[in-house]
């Protein structure tokens, strides 16, 4: 519902998370979406009329102190508690807004989704960014994961720009890219 609301209401965004890598490929429950989104004055009153109580939780005040202090914000729905979590764009994201792919989402009782979603490459950053600040296996396992399918495609076109995610990581800290380099090793010996 989210993802269809930002592409009526032509919000740029971008899904990351593991949502994003599950639409890559790998094999992971997630129960929550997790958009990056470049939002204005106008989007946030748009975005409350459209999810208004009592299903719906999202609070105006809310998404104005998160664009300002850029935290993310919660849209949570009550009936079902899905929930989004939607992440104000910043400058660094400049990047990935411009590396962004289209995607086509399948989810049951629906019809095909196209939607933005992070490039593999910066999805496989995020977790590296979110490993670093929580060291947590689901993240490695998220990796590794995407490297396997993503190197088992290239077999017939480029798939992943290792050269990107080698430039990003080390901006990280040692032990992102330290990991980083072990996961890649991995994935290649796999091949």
């Amino acid at each position: 519902s989210v993802l269809k609301t930002l592409e009526e209401f032509d919000i740029p965004y971008f899904v990351v998370g593991g949502f994003a890598a599950v639409v890559y490929g790998i094999s992971r429950v997630t129960y929550d979406v997790d958009i990056v989104v470049r939002l204005d004055i106008t989007h946030i009153s748009l975005l409350v009329a459209r999810y208004s109580l009592p299903r719906y939780y999202v609070d105006a005040e809310q998404i104005k102190s998160s664009i300002s202090m850029g935290i993310p914000f919660n849209l949570i729905d009550s009936q079902t508690g899905e929930k989004a979590d939607l992440i104000p764009a910043t400058r660094s994201d400049s990047e990935s807004f411009q590396r962004r792919v289209r995607q086509t989402i399948v989810l049951p009782f629906t019809a095909p989704l196209e939607v933005w979603c992070a490039s593999v490459e910066d999805i496989i950053l995020g977790k590296l960014e979110a490993w670093a600040e929580v060291t947590s296996r689901k993240h490695e396992r998220d990796i590794l994961e995407m490297l396997v399918i993503a190197l088992d495609q290239q077999k017939d076109a480029a798939s992943i720009d290792i050269f990107y995610i080698d430039r990003k990581a080390i901006n990280i800290n040692q032990e992102a890219y330290n990991l980083w380099q072990a996961l890649l090793k991995r994935a290649q010996d796999a091949q």
